[in-house]
């Protein structure tokens, strides 16, 4: 029986992890229907605000749902949200009994509940911690009330960013410039600062998606320009201070881009608010591309989950080029730990990816 449920739970994992990049502030989940030892029906979450992984599931099974089994990678939902109740379509399906991988923190065991009061016989804790693990990111959300947060660097050994006249391109190898974009395909936004987005202006685009992830630039006197390159095709959004001239955000507006406007005395952002902002606009996970100020920012407010660095084989040095970070001086003793270190190479450069200590 174990090996059996493993299997079918494998698959429901793995449908659930093409989700990834699109379910926003939604977790990542699958669900495969079983009925007599073979798969009948199958679906994940494939996009924030759209059906449940177990409603498509059943709807796929249709009448082969009555006397089934449903393997599901998260606890179903008994509260009516953007989408009816899961626990309701699995009774009214004639589902015989649910298997799930672990419980959803939001509905505190009344899914499993009202499940077995209809007479449905349930597991829990089937490959718990690759459900978990595979969610880690949804579970830090809930914690922090922001998006995830994966800080991206591409930098010298000596850690720069770009030599004395500013110039940046290209620090790293078209293969890992190439990876970096695959990277962009995994969160639902890519993060620049106003500098990265006027001085470089870049696309931020990922390879496989039509749209790419959503552009944010945070830009409080919002300097961007509306026939900048991240503009074109795509959704943008544009996070302002109350205090950036109303002429310029009326015109990012007009261009078609989003715009969060954020309270403040100056122009200066909070970063806190700032992505508590884009959560309350279904931002879910966030790659930070740059700048220095930016990825300073970021650091001293401590609202990194993760860190990519990105290492050429250059030494720069200079006493005027840009450091990878700035911000306010910080002891060494607030620095931010990484744990969990993965570290490989692609082409000529290094990767080195962790997770900020304590954020698991």
């Amino acid at each position: 029986m174990k090996v059996t449920s493993d299997r079918f739970m494998l698959r429901a994992l793995a449908l659930a992890e093409r989700g990834r990049g699109h379910t926003g502030t939604n977790p990542l989940v699958g669900a495969v229907v079983v009925r007599g030892g073979r798969i009948v029906g199958e679906g994940w979450h494939a996009r924030w605000g759209g059906p449940h992984a177990e409603a498509i599931a059943l709807a796929a099974a249709r009448e082969r749902a009555r006397g089934a089994t449903l393997y599901v990678t998260l606890e179903p939902c008994s509260r009516l949200g953007k989408t009816p109740p899961c626990t309701r379509m699995i009774v009214q399906a004639g589902v015989k009994r649910v298997v799930v991988a672990c419980p959803d923190p939001l509905e505190r065991g009344r899914g499993m509940a009202e499940i077995r009061r209809a007479g449905i016989g349930t597991r829990s804790g089937v490959l718990a911690g690759q459900a978990r693990a595979q969610n880690h990111e949804w579970f830090r959300r809930l914690r922090t009330g922001r998006p995830y947060l994966i800080l991206k660097l591409a930098t010298t050994l000596d850690g720069r960013i770009a030599d004395a006249r500013r110039r940046s391109k290209w620090i790293t190898s078209p293969a890992a410039r190439n990876w970096t974009r695959r990277l962009r395909s995994r969160v639902d936004a890519v993060m620049v600062g106003a500098g990265t987005a006027v001085v470089d202006n870049p696309r931020l685009t990922a390879p496989g998606r039509r749209l790419g992830p959503i552009r944010i630039v945070v830009d409080g006197r919002a300097r961007l320009s509306p026939r900048a390159r991240l503009m074109r095709g795509g959704e943008v959004i544009v996070a302002v201070s109350a205090r950036a001239p109303r002429r310029r955000v009326g015109a990012l507006r007009a261009a078609g881009a989003r715009t969060v406007v954020i309270p403040g005395r100056g122009t200066r952002m909070p970063l806190r608010a700032v992505l508590q902002a884009l959560y309350a606009e279904g931002v879910g996970s966030i790659l930070c591309e740059g700048g220095a100020d930016l990825a300073g920012g970021l650091v001293a407010g401590r609202l990194v989950d993760r860190a990519v660095i990105v290492l050429a084989p250059r030494l720069l040095g200079g006493r005027g080029s840009l450091p990878s970070i700035l911000g306010p001086d910080s002891p060494l003793a607030r620095a931010l730990s990484l744990a969990r270190i993965r570290v490989h190479r692609v082409g000529p450069d290094l990767i080195v990816d962790g997770d900020v200590e304590g954020r698991r």
